[in-house]
């Protein structure tokens, strides 16, 4: 026999009403991409975006998103950067949803000018959706290190 919940931990805190919740939503999508998106875009060919490996060198060699050049979070400076076209928006990834990589590599960039988006969940989830990698072991890399 079941009872009848009388309180509810989703409706705790009110939702927003749907004015807000667009704005909310669509601000949100102005700072994230997904892999399907941004593989999408460089089947396409489309050169309005550079996508960055935030990881380190090693994980970056065994695998890779396809095209992605390799910039660990803690070496973004003004001179590691100066190559980058500060014309294109450029798309941040790390592991996945459990690192923030991505996310402080992309605030780094915005804070030196670049337009950023963060790719969520990152090289795992990338791999997860079965989009094609490069690398010197693609195939058994590491999800995480």
């Amino acid at each position: 026999m079941s009872a009848t919940a009388t309180h509810s931990f989703v409706l705790e805190h009110a939702p927003a009403e749907p004015a807000a919740a667009e704005r909310y939503f669509l601000a949100k999508l102005a700072f994230e991409t997904d892999p399907a998106d941004v593989h999408l875009d460089l089947e396409r060919g489309h050169l309005g975006i550079v996508v960055v490996d935030t990881r380190s060198p090693d994980a970056f060699a065994r695998c890779h998103v396809p095209g992605a050049i390799n910039l660990p979070t803690r070496s973004i400076s003004p001179e590691t950067t100066a190559s980058l076209p500060r014309g294109h928006v450029i798309v941040t990834y790390c592991w996945g949803p459990g690192c923030n990589g991505s996310t402080r590599a992309a605030a780094k960039l915005a804070a030196l000018g670049f337009r950023v988006k963060d790719m969520i969940g990152g090289i795992g989830y990338w791999r997860k959706e079965g989009l094609p990698v490069e690398g010197s072991s693609p195939a058994d890399a590491p999800l995480y290190a």
